[in-house]
């Protein structure tokens, strides 16, 4: 049978429910789609492929997926450092409305892409102004982007679109995407309990639920911020969220650092899903998330980076790292186990935006997302447990190809939809 592609050699991790490591496996790739998982010398006698990646000698598992960022906050690297949530806030909310266009979006949305390309991401959950634009970008380049919509009440947005117009061009843009395509779904963003009203909250959710969108929003990522919205509505913005009817499994929170018991638990029987930013939440003071907790009472948790302005890179492998080693601060150094962290970055985060059936494991029937992490270094070697390389050895640098719906963006490491250098100086002639 005649495939698109063939990776064959090194150890498939397929982060399976079983964590099944095919060793000197291959995954064959068919418009876009798996068609099978297997040792390479059975797949190649049944394959006869039009393209292929030798990954002998290598480590082939899942895209990564970044469940909480805002790709175009490229432009700011770097210019908001060293301060609180609300100081970063207060910067970059004036920054934005000085520098954001559909054009500066879409350049710094390239430089995203190639940055997380580069860094094994094969999707990431964007929201921010201007997602047209990203969108555009992202598709240009093959690179898989969740966005939609955003909702954020504040005075002169830098789209111009007026809260009061912007119930009406959300519902346009659900309604011109038609039926999703595999691997996508509709999403609006709610930026949060603080810039949102419980009205207005309320009737975001229902758009979303009427086209079966998920929906994403901040909530509780520091403690000014939870004693703020309860000074204003007398509850917590995970207990707000709840009183609102709002928590459910097409809910997904960024960054759920402040969390009571109930409100874990809150989490856990309602099915709503947590973005875990460990790397932003450490670098604003924000603190740490809860996500032993979290765990232990079943809620689905995925990573994300966050943006590049609050944790300064895209790197979700680095995110890996540090969700691996953070949460064994308090004394248990199995509070989250390497296994865990990568699952998080790959099928949990798949599973946090309601796409588990199609990304996130390499399994026949799921988009031919993939990447080939190369171990021939001696800080990978020897390899004598594929979760635990990745989740404490590995680094961005070490990823050799990476795959979106069974096209090579990035081959033996160089990117193959984006001129990088013009994408770079695009960027920095912005800036």
């Amino acid at each position: 049978m005649n495939v698109d592609l063939l990776v064959h050699g090194g150890d498939v991790l397929t982060v399976d429910d079983a964590g099944t490591v095919v060793r000197d496996g291959a995954v064959a790739v068919h418009e876009g789609e798996i068609l099978a998982v297997g040792p390479a010398e059975e797949l190649k006698a049944r394959f006869t492929a039009a393209e292929s990646l030798d990954a002998a000698g290598c480590l082939v598992l899942p895209g990564l997926v970044n469940t909480h960022t805002h790709l175009a906050m490229t432009l700011l690297r770097g210019r908001a450092d060293d301060v609180t949530l609300q100081g970063f806030l207060e910067r970059v909310l004036r920054w934005e409305a000085e520098l954001l266009t559909p054009k500066n979006v879409a350049a710094a949305v390239r430089l995203a892409v190639a940055e997380s390309v580069r860094a094994g991401v094969t999707s990431a959950l964007d929201m921010y102004w201007f997602h047209e634009a990203a969108e555009q970008a992202a598709r240009e380049s093959g690179w898989r982007l969740h966005t939609g919509p955003t909702f954020m009440d504040v005075p002169e947005p830098p789209d111009g679109i007026v809260y009061a117009d912007r119930q009406a061009w959300a519902r346009r843009d659900l309604q011109a995407r038609g039926g999703a395509r595999p691997g996508t779904r509709p999403i609006l963003f709610a930026h949060s309990t603080y810039t949102l009203s419980p009205g207005q909250l309320t009737d975001i959710a229902a758009l979303a639920r009427e086209f079966g969108a998920l929906l994403h929003i901040h909530a509780a990522e520091n403690s000014t911020e939870v004693a703020a919205v309860e000074v204003r509505y007398g509850r917590r913005p995970v207990e707000l969220l709840d009183s609102l009817g709002l928590l459910g499994p097409d809910l997904l929170l960024a960054h759920a650092v402040e969390l009571t018991g109930s409100e874990i638990a809150a989490l856990a029987r309602t099915g709503t899903s947590v973005a875990h930013c460990p790397v932003s939440n450490l670098k604003l003071g924000c603190g740490i998330a809860p996500v032993p907790r979290l765990l232990s009472a079943g809620v689905t948790v995925g990573l994300g980076t966050d943006g590049a302005v609050s944790s300064n890179t895209l790197d979700l492998l680095g995110a890996v790292r540090q969700a691996a080693l953070v949460h064994k601060a308090d004394g248990d150094p199995s509070a989250v186990g390497a296994e865990e962290a990568v699952r998080m970055a790959t099928i949990e985060g798949a599973r946090a935006l309601g796409l588990g059936e199609h990304l996130g494991s390499l399994e026949a029937g799921k988009r031919a997302d993939l990447v080939v992490l190369d171990l021939n270094a001696p800080h990978l070697r020897p390899l004598h447990d594929p979760w635990s390389t990745l989740a404490y050895a590995a680094h961005s640098t070490d990823v050799r190809d990476t795959v979106v719906d069974g096209r090579v963006l990035m081959r033996d490491r160089a990117l193959t939809t984006l001129d990088e250098a013009a994408v770079i100086a695009d960027l920095e002639a912005l800036v």
